[in-house]
């Protein structure tokens, strides 16, 4: 089992790699039982979304 350091990296490291099967499942069964990593892996992907729509000159409202 991942303890949270464990699983902070790993939420980082997603941006940057494909995981493993093997670190996609324990990443998923740390964020089922630990709301502060399910919420850091929440931030992380709210994060890429927003400098993905920066990079492509879209405003957060664009969408809506």
């Amino acid at each position: 089992m991942l303890n949270c350091r464990q699983a902070t990296q790993l939420c980082s490291e997603e941006r940057d790699r494909s995981l493993s099967l093997m670190e996609r499942i324990a990443l998923r069964l740390h964020t089922l039982i630990c709301d502060s990593c399910a919420n850091f892996r929440r931030q992380m992907d709210f994060l890429a979304q927003t400098t993905r729509r920066f990079r492509e000159g879209r405003r957060p409202d664009d969408d809506a």
